[in-house]
């Protein structure tokens, strides 16, 4: 920075108030993007889950420097003329000057590089460092092949001063396609701890309470919410439409702010409602405000289960995992090799004869299974390889734990947990039906 800015140390401290938890990241960009009239990095890829502060901080440095940049985004810019147009007209409107009369075309990277140099030369930039920021970066993987390595040497190509900075929620290893080109400069913003959404969410406490009460409240919204979610900004719409369950209480005059106890009592069943659709994605936080101020609807919602509802979004896996539980819950164990098996012809005329003596397995009910005998269906019916990770173990426990699963004891075998499904055939058909598998031809009573 030249002299006339303030120090590093009071524009980290200046973004930071704004911005926290991002100290190091500040002081690092600070530090890479150099003096305004000094040559800078050519590229610098930073890279982080949702809502980790990769565009606030970078936009919010941009902005305090007063550095001229133009900000554009792969998802309104879906090609790539509409990206380097929207490059060369951002650059006027960013830097406090009208677009031209007749908006700037560009079909292609050379165009591109030579406009880039007038536009500079006409907005006088050619002394300072302009800066590209260009976000969900993965989508220039999709567009033409010479993109990204000319946007990472783009400071060679113009033969100026320009730093392209690219913001993306995927590593850097992805963008590797191997015609070679510039490796850019890494940096990372890394999840919130939980530390760190406390003292970020702390910030935003209604009025009307006192800083530690609302801590209090977060600490215990946190201990539920954290392990399944770490999006700040859903974590912080969760915590202000949970807020006015929780001071229930208290407007009802049956309780105090001290009365830790007696709230976290009256809120905890509500919030365990709350992190099942979460987890599940079955509604977003926004629509789940919605449902809750229909106080009956919302009433409706907590007290129904999941298994009654004709549709729950899940997890990719967890879809497979929960139609091959419905299976080995509906299909007597002998019927799998003809199901699930490549050579089964054979089985054919024995089915057709037998079919009138059947018993109906759906009039019976579900029936236990093994956990091997799971994962045998499950494996049998997904697509893909899928490699037996704890990730794929958790998934039943999640089944488990929102009801569309149970675990019921072993008869004799105490390590082999058994399972048996809960759901209907209905919602069993509509959750099939979202991963375009046609699970009645895999019962036993329909065929």
């Amino acid at each position: 920075m030249d002299g006339s800015e303030p120090p590093i140390a009071d524009t980290v401290s200046s973004i930071s108030e704004s911005i926290p938890c991002r100290e190091s990241q500040i002081k690092l960009l600070l530090s890479l993007f150099g003096e305004k009239r000094c040559m800078t990095v050519p590229a610098i890829f930073a890279y982080g889950h949702t809502a980790t502060g990769k565009s606030a901080v970078i936009n919010s440095i941009l902005k305090t420097c007063k550095l001229p940049h133009v900000l554009v985004n792969c998802v309104e810019c879906y090609s790539s003329r509409f990206l380097y147009e929207a490059v060369l007209n951002g650059l006027y409107t960013n830097n406090g000057r009208q677009k031209p009369e007749t908006p700037v075309k560009c079909e292609n990277m050379n165009d591109f590089v030579r406009l880039f140099r007038h536009t500079c030369m006409d907005l006088h930039l050619q002394n300072e460092t302009v800066y590209i920021v260009i976000d969900k970066a993965e989508r220039l993987r999709e567009m033409d092949a010479n993109i990204l390595p000319a946007f990472l040497g783009l400071q060679e190509l113009a033969d100026g001063n320009v730093c392209v900075i690219l913001l993306s929620e995927i590593v850097w290893e992805k963008f590797r396609c191997g015609t070679g080109f510039q490796e850019p400069f890494i940096v990372q913003f890394p999840d919130y701890n939980k530390d760190e959404l406390l003292r970020i969410l702390v910030r935003s406490a209604p009025e009307g309470y006192s800083a530690e009460f609302y801590q209090m409240y977060l600490s215990l919204v946190l201990s539920v919410f954290h392990i399944v979610c770490r999006n700040l900004s859903e974590l912080q719409h969760l915590a202000a439409i949970n807020f006015r369950k929780y001071i229930e209480p208290i407007k009802n005059g049956e309780a105090t702010e001290s009365d830790s106890r007696k709230l976290w009592k009256n809120f905890e069943p509500h919030l365990k409602k709350a992190l099942q659709t979460v987890y599940l994605r079955e509604v977003s936080s926004t629509q789940w405000e919605r449902m809750l101020e229909e106080s009956d609807a919302g009433k409706m919602m907590t007290q129904q289960g999941l298994s009654s509802r004709t549709h729950v979004e899940l997890p990719y896996y967890s879809k497979y995992l929960l139609i091959a539980a419905y299976l080995a819950s509906y299909n007597p164990a002998k019927s799998d090799k003809k199901f699930f098996s490549k050579h089964s012809d054979k089985h054919k005329k024995s089915k057709v004869i037998k079919k009138q003596e059947r018993t109906n397995n759906h009039m019976l009910g579900p029936k236990p299974f093994p956990l091997d005998r799971l994962m045998a269906v499950f494996y049998a019916i997904v697509e893909g390889k899928v490699a037996p990770t704890a990730n794929i173990f958790m998934q039943i426990t999640s089944l488990v734990s929102v009801h569309l699963l149970s675990q019921v004891a072993g008869d004799d075998q105490i390590d082999v947990p058994k399972y048996k499904c809960l759901v209907s055939l209905d919602f069993i058909k509509s959750v099939a039906r979202t991963v375009n598998f046609d699970v009645v031809r895999y019962l036993y009573d329909f065929v």
